[in-house]
Formats: structure tokens, sequence, C-alpha cells
């Protein structure tokens, strides 16, 4: 791959070698540059994507604490979420935020992360997409990164969480315990370890009642047309489900929309929970039962961890994992009230 250089800004702003130099170098006021010219010079060196840290320079010219943090879908509900708490949290350490969305894509989180060590950053909190810790792992050695939501069974790097399993095994129990035996789960990305988590605490809740049952497990997406999508097909198979636990908000609204459509309404024809809350939830006829994460703690407890990182000038192999709460509704139908375990 051909690396850019000065002569190919020079060449594309028509401003000599010497000049884009010394914009680049923080010294435009220096030797009376003008603005205009200084931002025709920084324009043209991004849109090449002009690599060298003088870029970087330029841009941090008053020295200011930057953050880097990486999620994988600002759209979600939850991770806007989380990103809002994790930018007040860090202002108060006059922190400023850079903020990237890697739209569930490896190689835009790759190019996400490249760009943050172009900016040298002072930290990074980060929810990866990708299925290795490698390149995470080598740029801990001299940014500190923090993982929030998601993480690396198997690497150092520190993480913040919530307890999934514990989530996905409470809510999935109350659905048994209200006598569903018929429950489809519809899932997200299943290399995230967040849907793997969830998926496993579903499956020990159903192993542990001890009761037959029924559970289907489709899906590959944290959207709303994965929902939509895995619930039209269910309710075209028989026996249909009783019961849907979708692992996340936005798969939820697919669902219902699903639903709605075929005429089944909630929870008279099916019973309906979900991972994630939302304020808008209360608002759905009827409220929905969900399993709440404790955003603001997770984003909250991010950033110190984070802070930390930079003041003492190491990487910390923290782990956290925050305990999740039931949020009780009205989308559950109790078909008959704890019944009877099988004997084993």
């Amino acid at each position: 791959m051909k690396k850019e250089t000065l002569d190919d800004i020079a060449k594309k702003t028509g401003y000599s070698k010497t000049t884009i130099s010394r914009v680049l170098n923080g010294k435009g006021k220096e030797y009376r540059i003008s603005e205009e010219t200084c931002e025709n010079i920084i324009k043209a060196a991004q849109e090449i994507n002009y690599r060298p840290n003088l870029i970087a320079q330029f841009l941090r010219r008053d020295k200011r604490n930057v953050i880097g943090i990486a999620v994988p879908n600002l759209g979600n509900p939850f991770f806007a979420q989380l990103v809002s708490t994790i930018s007040v949290e860090a202002k108060k350490y006059d922190l400023m935020v850079m903020l990237y969305d890697t739209q569930e894509d490896p190689s835009t989180e790759r190019k996400c992360l490249l760009t943050m060590m172009d900016y040298q950053v002072d930290g990074i909190i980060i929810a990866p997409c990708s299925e290795k810790p490698d390149l995470l792992e080598m740029i801990s050695k001299t940014i500190p990164v923090i993982l929030i939501d998601r993480y690396f069974k198997q690497s150092f790097l520190p993480y913040v969480s919530t307890n999934n399993f514990k989530g996905a095994y409470d809510v999935t129990m109350i659905l048994l315990n209200a006598g569903h035996r018929n429950i489809l789960c519809i899932r997200g990305p299943e290399k995230a370890v967040t849907t793997q988590e969830r998926v496993r605490g579903c499956k020990q809740a159903i192993a542990d009642y001890g009761a037959p049952c029924q559970l289907r497990i489709f899906g590959d997406d944290f959207s709303v047309q994965n929902g939509y999508t895995e619930t039209k097909v269910a309710m075209l198979k028989e026996p249909t489900p009783t019961a849907i636990f979708t692992l996340s908000n936005t798969i939820l609204l697919g669902a219902i929309k699903a639903l709605a459509e075929q005429g089944l309404t909630v929870p008279d024809k099916v019973s309906v929970v979900s991972f994630d809350d939302n304020i808008y939830l209360d608002y759905l006829q009827p409220p929905v039962t969900r399993i709440a994460q404790p955003t603001e703690n997770m984003g909250i407890a991010a950033v110190k961890l984070l802070v930390t990182c930079i003041k003492e000038g190491r990487q910390l192999s923290t782990k956290i994992f925050m305990a999740p709460t039931i949020v009780s509704r009205d989308s559950v139908k109790i078909i008959h009230p704890n019944p009877p375990k099988l004997s084993t």
C-alpha cells in the first residue's frame, strides 16, 4: 500500500512542503500562516489518510487529554446509553472523547483502532466485535485499553461487563415457572461473548429446572430485522412457541412487529421477555419484562479503571462482572404457576 507523503498534500493543495510541514507541526501562528490555509492543509491530510503523528500533534496542540471509545452499533439504545455515561464521566476527569461506531465489522474496528493510535489517544474503551484480542493486546503495550460489555475469556485485557449468564438464567426461569415449555430464543452475533453467555444461561436454566422443554435458538445479529425475520419464520412452524426470549431490545422490537402482523397479541397468544432495559419498554402494550444491565455503573467503572491506567502508566488486568436486575412487567402469561418438576 502506498504511503502518503508531504508531496501528495502539496499536489492536492498547491502549498509548499515547507508551509505544510509548519502547519502539521502546529506552527501556523508562529509563521503567520492564515487559519484558512491551516484548515485546508489539515483537511487535505485527513482526506488522503496521511498517517504520521504530525497530524495528532497539530490537533492536540492545546495538550488536551483524549480517550477513544468504540462500540459496535450506536443505533442500539444500549450502546448509545453506555457511550453517554462514559462521556459524562470522562468530562469529570477533563477527558475529551473520540467516538467510533465499528458497525459490528472487525475490519472497520481495526481501522478505528489504528486511527486512535495515530491520534495518540491517552486510552481506549471498547466493546470489541473482533473474535481475537491480538490487536488490542498489542495496542495495550503503549495505550491503556479497557473492554466494556464484551471481552475475551482467555485474554489478560481488563473488562467491565454484566453477568449475562445470570440474567438469562433468571429470566428463563420466569418463563419456566409460568409453565412455558416451547421457547424461542433469538440471539445476537454468535461470536459475541455476550450472546454466548446469554444462550448458556438459558440452556442451564432449562437443564436445572428438569421439565421437558423445547428450546429453539436462532438468529445472529442484535438488530430489529433479525428479530422480525426469526419471529416470522418461527410462527410458520408447528408447534409455535408460547414464549419468545429476545437477547436485546432491538431484537425485541422486530419480534413485536412480526407478532402484530400475525395478529398475535402479547401475552395472550405469545409471551415475550428481553435482555436490555430502556424506558420505552414501559410504554409498549403491554410493558415488557426484561433484564436490566447496570449500564451507568459499567460506564463509570470503565472510565475509573482507564484513568487509573493513565495515571499509573500501566495496563491493569481487572475483570469485573456486575449483577443484572429483572424488571417484571406484564408480557408473560402464566399458563400454570410453578408446575412440578420431574424427578431425576
